[in-house]
């Protein structure tokens, strides 16, 4: 018996080895294997030969609208996920592919549809919630685009772009007089995301509740992680004035020449072109890898490093001669222990330049974060925490650091020394 059950099990691997593959998934299988190695023009003939031997493969019409979308031929990629879909393959996927491409598309009401579809067959979707939040967000509809993103999250807790998509949202939310649906949606957000710093700095920014006495460096490393693909572009659409200024007070004080200068909170390295000509030594100091790789590709630093800006000028104690930290201050609301830390890296005679945004005078806090992110602060505060730390105020001018959404960001351009004695 035991051999005859043996020689059964060796029959049936025979026969089903000589099964044919019909023509028109062999066709598809290559057109497969093209597509992922990235040949989607070649993947594009087989997947159409196998479809027109065989029309009712589903999963192909999918795949061929993938190829269809890379090569951006937009319209016959939603023609073939519908396809995909009238062919039975039902379980979200082809829905969702048919979303993307109608956004894309800007075919915003059938993209909606499709979306919904998707998420009713399939609700444990994170990246369909994202995804129709993003569309949302874009036709304005900024409430219903922060309760999917929150969905997104519930299944991916951890998902930093989607994070950064309600973070960005709820300020849309708020500026657009939507003040307490923000609020609530915020004190939401940092119930249920207690440790994700930017629910943390951004959801107290929005909800109006105190924040960190800075921004916490996760937040800080995650937002321009995430930002520094396009940060030099976004910043110059914005008009951003702060390395001119700063760059402006050093050529009324300081003689160019031999010193040691620190880029303190370095980002792409905007700052690095008014610095060169003063440096002896150009060391930048960043907490984002991303925006230190951009900073590398300008070939004008001796040094960069990616840790946290006041550990780093604590354990360099009377290394430098000038200092420059342009819209770094920004991220701290409390700033005693950044410019004591600034003043122990400085050697006698040396110089720190700065800027903050400037608080309303009409607002009585000595400093607070904006929904933003960014914390603004008092000149009088200012003007004590350079004194408090040891430093002597050689100017602090009021000038345009930038615009944000249309209207100009005032803030305190800064020159402090440390006394020679």
């Amino acid at each position: 018996m035991a051999g005859s059950r043996s020689s059964l099990r060796g029959g049936l691997r025979r026969g089903m080895a000589g099964i044919a593959v019909p023509p028109a998934v062999k066709l598809s299988r290559q057109a497969d294997a093209l597509a992922a190695a990235g040949d989607v023009a070649g993947a594009d003939p087989l997947y159409a030969q196998a479809l027109a031997a065989d029309p009712t493969l589903a999963g192909t019409h999918n795949n061929h609208g993938n190829a269809l979308r890379a090569l951006g031929r937009l319209d016959e990629a939603a023609a073939a996920y519908r396809a995909a879909v009238f062919h039975g393959l039902h379980e979200g996927m082809a829905h969702y592919n048919l979303g993307s491409v109608l956004r894309q598309a800007e075919r915003q009401d059938e993209a909606e549809a499709a979306f919904r579809q998707a998420l009713a067959l399939r609700p444990d979707h994170a990246e369909a919630w994202n995804n129709c939040g993003n569309l949302l967000r874009d036709l304005g509809r900024f409430g219903g685009a922060a309760v999917d993103y929150r969905r997104a999250l519930a299944l991916r807790p951890d998902w930093a772009d989607a994070h950064d998509n309600l973070g960005a949202v709820l300020y849309l939310l708020h500026e657009q007089g939507g003040e307490e649906d923000a609020a609530a949606l915020a004190r939401l957000w940092r119930r249920d995301h207690p440790d994700n710093p930017l629910a943390r700095h951004i959801g107290a920014a929005i909800a109006g509740e105190e924040a960190d006495p800075r921004a916490p460096d996760d937040y800080v490393r995650q937002t321009f992680d995430l930002f520094a693909d396009e940060f030099d572009r976004k910043l110059a659409e914005l008009d951003y004035r702060a390395p001119a200024l700063l760059a402006g007070l050093l050529s009324d004080d300081v003689p160019a020449g031999d010193l040691d200068v620190l880029d303190a909170g370095c980002g792409t390295g905007l700052c690095a072109e008014a610095l060169r000509p003063y440096a002896r030594r150009l060391v930048g100091v960043d907490l984002s890898d991303g925006m230190l790789k951009r900073a590398r590709a300008r070939g004008l630093y001796d040094g960069l490093h990616a840790t946290e800006l006041v550990g780093f000028l604590a354990a360099h104690r009377l290394t430098f001669d000038l200092v420059m930290a342009a819209d770094v201050f920004c991220y701290f609301g409390v700033l005693d222990d950044a410019l004591a830390a600034a003043r122990a890296a400085l050697r006698p005679g040396g110089r720190l330049a700065f800027t903050v945004e400037e608080l309303d005078p009409a607002d009585e806090r000595p400093h607070r974060v904006a929904t933003h992110g960014r914390y603004a602060h008092a000149e009088a505060y200012v003007r004590t925490a350079v004194a408090n730390a040891g430093l002597v105020l050689r100017r602090c001018d009021h000038d345009r650091l930038r615009f944000e959404s249309g209207e100009p960001v005032m803030g305190l351009v800064v020159l402090a020394q440390r006394p020679a004695v």
